[in-house]
């Protein structure tokens, strides 16, 4: 029997006991219903000066034995997630001479903390978590999060005026339970503005700042040390991904490229046996592209009986539908798959779109993130709540244009001639439209390349149209629009796994899963696998005229030719432009203007433009900001 633990999680500590009550607990609890809608439970501790609370998703058993708040030996935990590993770690602890009463996953992380210490056993666990957990000796609370940010962990302090230690502090895997219980909901006007000016969704200066002032998040790979009693609290980072990286280099730096593929399919094997852990049934979001065909063809190999559900969004007669290459990759493996095509539509959009914010809780980038809410909320009705799904594939292995850019940039500087061939295939395959002077001399002078990109977010900012000219004062902060620089493609790749770009994808998963209460997992994101990835030279990655040449050797085997080496990319993109033309949503764009003149954001004038439906990758795509941002208000 396999325990899991997808849920939520809350609680609230304070060195003032009046201020830890049920009834608060219980009204952050109600508020998360939907993320654990199969059980509550709670516990204070005997100084009472800390409460937790836990909804749970039963995904296997509802029986006590999965029940949380969990106590083990001086240890009480609430935990959201999954710890994979737990298997292989339970024996382990069991070597050491630690014994268990459950089956569960949460039992084996409170025995690891006993053992190793929080942060030698966060090093031990491949999994996505945000928990707390209770040291009754010392009084102390640590709340954690996962590497990457799979979990969410949200937390408001409020701060005496005289004195340092803090009043109170709330923690939930959603703002929407701080505010159930009197967190501020102050909408932050520099990331406002970064978004409806540049469509920025994350501040990379600053991981724990939300669009809510005052509501922070903990960042990936960090914990927080709280002692309530005496108010105070240190945040500290557990997962340094820098020297995972050197220690994987160390490992597997110097492999042929024929060792390289191998040491990569086994990783991955690994990890998606792992990610099949489950009494139920498992589903598969399947778009028709290498990252997800390489998932489920990783599935199907690890079992010989086992079916599968695969969930495909269609979108009939849109030039970007990829419904033909899904079929294909469903059609290799003959009664061993069900496959469910969903078809999201604009009318889907206009009558879920309150529905589908609320649980965002903050902007999103496009109506792509709709579209993978329509997946999820299909294969609920299918009777399927575990999905492995992709994520993770493009921004480790290199899967966007910018990377292909950048590359070709590192091979002007190094090799000429291997420039001209890969610029040439590249070119021809559909992966990079063009990669010229001016992308050359950014890769000659990286930190005037990153000033220059500075300036011009700047410049583009303060010419967005129709962004009041007093709230444009008032907010604008250049120092926010900084750019990385870039020395080389390593650099990009890095960047936007650890600290700009990932962490808003996994949210958009998180909050759109656990809106039907299923749970998804992320095959590339085992740090094993990331780590490995990381280490492995620019042109195992790029090579031949492909992006993610790597993991197409590794599963090459067992897909369609067409599929492993299909041409060019297209990324998970609805007819967003079609959709913000029918009558509903036109509606709604007006009212969502409306508001945010309202608000002294827009400019009156706003009022009387046309509509401007724009793709959803498009730079200029600012009525659907303009929804996103009235939806917060």
């Amino acid at each position: 029997m396999y325990f899991a633990a997808m849920c939520c999680i809350a609680g609230i500590i304070s060195p003032h006991r009046a201020l830890v009550t049920h009834q608060l607990g219980q009204r952050m609890a109600h508020r998360l219903q939907h993320r654990g809608p199969d059980d509550e439970g709670m516990w204070q501790s005997d100084d009472e000066h800390t409460l937790l609370v836990h909804r749970r998703l039963s995904i296997i058993d509802i029986s006590e034995a999965g029940h949380q708040p969990m106590q083990r030996n001086e240890y009480t935990i609430v935990y959201n997630g999954e710890l994979y590993n737990y298997v292989e770690l339970r024996t382990t602890l069991q070597a050491l001479g630690q014994v268990f009463t459950t089956q569960s996953d949460t039992e084996v992380i409170m025995a690891a903390v006993e053992v190793w210490g929080i942060t030698d056993a966060l090093q031990q666990f491949d999994g996505m978590f945000a928990f707390a957990i209770h040291h009754q000796p010392t009084q102390t609370v640590w709340i954690a999060r996962d590497r990457y940010g799979e979990k969410p962990l949200y937390y408001h302090v409020r701060y005496g005026l005289q004195n340092r230690a803090f009043e109170s502090m709330v923690f939930a895997s959603e703002i929407k339970a701080l505010w159930e219980v009197g967190a501020p909901k102050n909408i932050n006007g520099t990331r406002v503005l970064n978004y409806l000016t540049l469509g920025m969704v994350q501040n990379p200066l600053q991981p724990t700042q939300t669009f809510y002032n005052d509501i922070l998040q903990l960042p990936p790979g960090n914990f927080i040390t709280v002692q309530p009693a005496l108010g105070k609290l240190q945040m500290r980072r557990w997962y340094k991904p820098e020297l995972q990286r050197q220690q994987a280099w160390e490992q597997y730096g110097n492999l042929t490229v024929n060792e390289a593929i191998t040491v990569y399919q086994q990783l991955l094997q690994t990890s998606v046996q792992r990610r099949l852990r489950s009494d139920v049934a498992v589903g598969m979001s399947v778009s028709g592209g290498i990252d997800s065909a390489a998932i489920a063809a990783t599935a199907l190999q690890q079992s010989n009986t086992q079916h599968f559900h695969f969930f495909t969004a269609g979108f009939p007669g849109f030039e970007k539908d990829e419904t033909v290459f899904a079929q294909q990759v469903a059609a290799h493996y003959p009664n061993r798959v069900t496959h469910h095509i969903v078809t999201p539509t604009a009318n889907d959009l206009a009558t879920q779109w309150q529905r589908f914010m609320t649980h965002q809780e903050m902007p999103v980038q496009s109506a792509s993130v709709f579209t993978q809410y329509c997946i999820y909320q299909a294969a609920k009705a299918a009777g399927v709540i575990v999905l492995l799904d992709g994520q993770g594939a493009d921004e480790v292995l290199g899967g966007y244009e910018r990377f292909v850019q950048w590359y070709l940039v590192q091979l002007w500087r190094t090799d000429k001639k291997a420039y001209w061939s890969e610029r040439k295939q590249m070119m021809a395959n559909g992966f990079v439209a063009n990669a010229g002077i001016a992308q050359i001399a950014a890769g000659y002078f990286p930190e005037k390349a990153a000033a220059h990109l500075q300036k011009k977010a700047i410049n583009q900012q303060y010419g967005t149209a129709y962004i009041d000219i007093d709230f444009s004062w008032k907010y604008r902060n250049p120092d926010t629009l900084e750019k990385p620089v870039i020395h080389a493609v390593e650099d990009i790749l890095w960047y936007s796994t650890h600290i700009m770009g990932l962490q808003a994808l996994l949210q958009y998963a998180d909050r759109n899963s656990m809106a039907f209460g299923s749970e998804i997992r992320l095959p590339y994101l085992m740090h094993n696998l990331v780590n490995f990835s990381f280490a492995q030279p620019s042109h195992y990655k790029f090579k031949d005229g492909y992006t993610k040449w790597l993991l197409r050797k590794a599963v090459e085997p067992h897909l369609p030719q067409g599929i492993t080496w299909r041409k060019g990319k297209i990324g998970y993109e609805p007819p967003q432009q079609q959709w913000l033309l029918q009558p509903a949503m036109k509606a709604f764009i007006h009212e969502a203007r409306h508001k945010l003149v309202q608000a002294k954001m827009l400019h009156k004038s706003v009022l009387q433009a046309p509509i401007n439906a724009a793709n959803a990758h498009a730079a200029n795509n600012f009525d659907w900001r303009y929804l996103c941002v009235a939806a917060m208000l």
